[in-house]
């Protein structure tokens, strides 16, 4: 049970932090920037991916990414643009421990995916039935069974953060931050927190984890507690979770 104090704080927080602020240095500023369903869909599952260590040097790979695409992310990929990007079976680095290679497999695994079902959407509304964790689920297994190594993890045992986080971006709505895409096909009310460091500490200043260990368990067990402060948002939590960590709780 969360004390009182606590709830209100975290709601004080999260209305303070859930801005368009947010997206100032942010990855989900990226599928702002572009035109389309299909397209931002796409370009935010790509950002995601790559959303992890450090953002000065992430995000710059992004910007990166988008403009080989030239701004359309779904297009090149269907269309087979990266091929020009990322050889296969190239070992040198593209980012972090993620080659050429990795990149090459990843997109080709996506690309197949379009073709196949239309958008990462559709499929994920045709095999998630409408839950968050199932469609956390469906994508790790899908770009697994693809072949795609490293992009995308292989099984929803970890805490899957950056797919996670894809999944808040696409399925809550009324944000100024997340887009919605997916807000009628997933219940908002079923995702799972994307659980970083960042996240993990916050959360155990303030009581919600009693642990610091960073599973999928975990993430479940902390977006059930965000349940009782947002019943019908739980994933609002993130953005307070934030705001205590860059305020220290003021």
């Amino acid at each position: 049970m969360i004390e009182g104090a606590t709830k209100r704080l975290l709601r004080r927080l999260a209305a303070k932090y859930e801005t368009a602020d947010f997206l100032n240095g942010d990855p989900s500023w990226f599928m702002h920037q572009v035109e389309g369903a299909a397209n931002r869909e796409a370009t935010a599952f790509v950002a995601s991916c790559l959303s992890f260590g450090s953002r000065k040097q992430f995000l710059p790979k992004i910007r990166c990414l988008l403009d080989s695409a030239k701004g359309d992310v779904d297009g090149w990929i269907r269309d087979g643009g990266f091929e020009r990007e990322f050889a296969c079976g190239r070992s040198d680095c593209f980012y972090r421990f993620f080659t050429h290679g990795h990149m090459h497999d990843f997109f080709r695994a996506y690309r197949n995916l379009l073709k196949e079902h239309g958008t990462l959407g559709e499929y994920v509304k045709r095999e998630a039935a409408g839950d968050g964790y199932a469609a956390v689920d469906v994508i790790c297994r899908c770009f697994a069974a693809a072949g795609s190594e490293g992009v995308v993890p292989k099984n929803a045992q970890s805490a899957c953060k950056r797919v996670c986080m894809f999944l808040r971006w696409m399925v809550r709505d009324g944000s100024p931050v997340d887009i919605g895409l997916w807000s009628d096909s997933i219940d908002r009310r079923t995702l799972v927190m994307p659980l970083d460091t960042h996240v993990v500490r916050q959360s155990v200043r303030l009581g919600l984890m009693n642990g610091s260990v960073a599973s999928m368990s975990s993430a479940r067990k902390l977006t059930a507690a965000l349940s009782e402060v947002f019943p019908d948002d739980p994933l609002k939590g993130d953005f307070a979770l934030f705001g205590y960590g860059v305020n220290g709780g003021r």
